[in-house]
């Protein structure tokens, strides 16, 4: 995979649990302490997103950060 389609899976799976969780981008940022803009630039595949903004993120979904990565 390019960096960019790995962006993009990471992206596309961020989208779809957070979806599953029934949350918004504003409200998945508030829980997991990320500003709505960047988890949005992360879901359209534009931000090469942190280790620790993936824990973060993960633990707000309450799932393991592995389910995020491709």
């Amino acid at each position: 995979m390019t960096p960019k389609e790995i962006k993009l899976e990471v992206g596309r799976r961020l989208r779809d649990l957070r979806m599953k969780a029934g949350l918004s981008q504003e409200e998945l940022g508030f829980k997991s302490g990320l500003h709505r803009n960047y988890i949005g630039g992360i879901e359209r595949g534009e931000r090469n997103v942190a280790v620790v903004n993936i824990a973060k993120l993960a633990k707000a979904l309450s799932v393991r950060p592995r389910d995020m990565l491709p």
